[in-house]
């Protein structure tokens, strides 16, 4: 095995007690006996905490935090980010009543999404959720909606920029996009807002996802400030909200390092400082997902059988890619990498072996790890897959061949 090769940043959020990992306080082997199951997901509610608490140190006083729930919405965790973060941001009608029943105030509350439904519309409009619209259409699909219920909506306009979030996991600004409005076309959108009345609140420029380069997201946070204010000079009302998107990273793979959050914080104190000369009314947003929950969260399956072939060792479990589809390789990875995983029950234990961990299903795709050195595992044994908070049971086919399906946990 080469020794040169770039390694998993070492994950920090759980801690191991004599051999076993504990979520919160509890040992693995218990917690898996009070589920009384798996495969599951676990999360942690003191690690979303301290996230949140961490990032708050690290970001401008006046900057507003909220959740963007797509990345986990189990009621659960939204409840407890309630109580952390300043506002919420959904992608369908079924988060919003997920959002509804925490007591996030609903003017904080936001909802995207290129193709949004009627019927998802008047719901949000009734709710006075936010509208972040993202097309002309859209527009006069609210405005008719407005009409047909006699209530009135609070809009913001989503801005697709010119620009992109360089070295991102994804790109969903810059360019032709399905989400937003072109920047060039947003001047006659806001005059149709004006024309047809709506509560204009302000803008939306989300550009990119999975990030780990600070550069990066600084120059893109810069540029969507220096944008909001530009456009702002053809707005029907002053700006109030102000969300420039995230685009935060965390390390899953080899060779990964942590997002430099003290360097994005001191240069956004700096460019929102800027910002509050143009606009000194707007309340500025980022909106996070997946670097609030994603290192909070662990998947928990356990090895049901244990086989060798031509020389290569195998252990097999009761969860995978219908469960798990990231982990799998199969959520938008091009070369396929490994996610750091663990042997639960045997942590710290130097008896190793290279194995590849498969589940259940019978299709070659279900992989969860690729020739791995970890410690000796046996039937009945736990395999744990770190950084498993975002994006995990909800972004995958837990439908897949018929399956049992896997539970979730606030710990």
């Amino acid at each position: 095995m080469n020794s040169t090769a770039p390694k998993h940043a070492n994950p920090t959020t759980f801690n191991a007690v004599n051999n076993q990992l504990l979520i919160g306080d509890t040992p693995l082997t218990q917690l898996a006996l009070r589920v009384g199951q798996t495969p599951f997901y676990a999360y942690d509610r003191q690690a979303l905490t301290q996230r949140v608490h961490r990032l708050r140190q690290a970001m401008p006083a006046d900057l507003k935090i909220h959740y963007a729930m797509k990345a986990n919405p189990m009621p659960a965790v939204v409840q407890h980010m309630a109580t952390l973060v300043d506002g919420f941001d959904l992608a369908s009608a079924g988060e919003m009543k997920v959002a509804l029943d925490t007591p996030m105030p609903v003017e904080n509350i936001s909802f995207a999404g290129p193709g949004k439904r009627p019927q998802e519309l008047s719901q949000a409009i009734a709710a006075g959720v936010t509208l972040n619209i993202e097309s002309a259409h859209e527009l006069e699909s609210i405005a008719k909606q407005c009409e047909y219920i006699g209530l009135n909506a609070k809009v913001a306009v989503r801005i697709n920029p010119a620009f992109e979030l360089k070295a991102s996991g994804m790109k969903m600004g810059g360019g032709a996009k399905q989400f937003g409005i072109d920047e060039e076309q947003v001047p006659a959108v806001l005059q149709r807002i004006k024309a047809l009345g709506l509560l204009f609140q302000g803008f939306h420029i989300y550009s990119g996802s999975q990030n780990l380069k600070a550069e990066s997201i600084i120059e893109a946070q810069q540029k969507s400030l220096q944008l909001a204010a530009c456009l702002s000079e053809h707005s029907p009302s002053p700006i109030r909200k102000l969300n420039i998107g995230g685009g935060f990273g965390i390390p899953y793979f080899p060779g990964d390092l942590p997002l430099a959050i003290d360097q994005v914080g001191e240069a956004l104190a700096s460019a929102m400082a800027l910002t509050r000369q143009s606009l000194p009314e707007a309340e500025i947003i980022i909106e996070l997902g997946r670097y609030l929950v994603g290192e909070a969260g662990i998947y928990v399956t356990r090895v049901i059988d244990k086989k060798v072939s031509r020389g290569q060792t195998f252990l097999i479990s009761d969860g995978g890619l219908h469960h798990h589809l990231a982990a799998s390789g199969n959520f938008g990875q091009v070369i396929r990498k490994n996610y750091p995983i663990a042997i639960g029950n045997k942590m710290g234990c130097e008896d190793l072996e290279i194995v590849n961990i498969v589940g259940p299903l019978c299709t070659p795709l279900d992989i969860l790890a690729d020739k791995m050195t970890l410690p000796k595992a046996e039937v009945g044994d736990f395999v744990v897959i770190y950084q498993s908070g975002a994006y995990g049971y909800t972004a995958s086919p837990s439908k897949f061949l018929s399956q049992p399906d896997a539970l979730e946990v606030l710990v």
